[in-house]
């Protein structure tokens, strides 16, 4: 596993290390009142690399889970006396698909997952949007590829992570999403947010000129 420290309270955990095929990032934030984990990748075995990183701080933990594919949150089982986060159809589609497409996707990607996964679905959903005050904060529904996928935006350090929305790479970025009006829907919505740098699950940190790349992406990349 990767650790990488992005600022003071905010650090990525990135699996598999050195897999040019595909990675993924998860996240820690060491807020005041509790510590935040995003995302819990491909089994216990990364969530138990989050939980050494944070070691003897006894701050409640929320975890948080950016969308329902499996390698966002297959180490859920870590933690399952813990707040668990998600949007409310991201719960739905967990226990919709988990005997069918999860299970398809844990056989086929074996050489990367923990060899036993334990069902565990988010014990706390909402709808639009849900804040943490002392922590500064804030998840939000970002749908587009999915209909259940949301943000997290960190007014602290001024980090954004948005799960699956984008990618980003050589000062070109993309949607995740073929459908015009969602891909405008969501850059509007993160115009709205003062971030400095944005964290995609599948590449690396980007600056807030991927706003730029994103505006170009939607004549690029769209029938007009």
């Amino acid at each position: 596993m990767k650790i990488t420290k992005v600022t003071k309270r905010n650090i990525l955990f990135t699996v598999p290390e050195n897999n040019e095929g595909g990675y993924v990032h998860m996240g820690v934030i060491l807020g005041e009142k509790n510590n935040y984990i995003v995302d819990t990748g491909m089994g216990e075995s990364n969530v138990k690399a989050m939980l050494e990183y944070i070691g003897n701080d006894t701050k409640p933990i929320i975890v948080i889970i950016t969308h329902a594919h499996w390698d966002h949150f297959l180490g859920n089982s870590a933690l399952k006396d813990r707040v668990i986060v998600s949007h409310k159809l991201c719960r739905e589609t967990m226990e919709e698909e988990w005997e069918t497409k999860t299970q398809e996707r844990i056989t086929a990607n074996q050489d990367f997952i923990d060899p036993e996964i334990t069902k565990c679905l988010p014990n706390l959903v909402f709808s639009d949007c849900l804040h943490f005050p002392e922590d500064g904060v804030s998840i939000f529904h970002t749908p587009g590829h999915t209909d259940n996928d949301i943000s997290i935006y960190d007014a602290v350090s001024k980090i954004l992570y948005i799960g699956d929305s984008f990618g980003a790479l050589d000062g070109k970025a993309y949607f995740w999403t073929r459908d015009k009006k969602e891909a405008e829907q969501l850059l509007e919505i993160y115009k709205q947010y003062d971030f400095e740098i944005c964290i995609p699950s599948h590449c690396e940190p980007q600056t807030r000129d991927v706003i730029a790349y994103l505006e170009t992406s939607l004549v690029r990349d769209f029938d007009n």
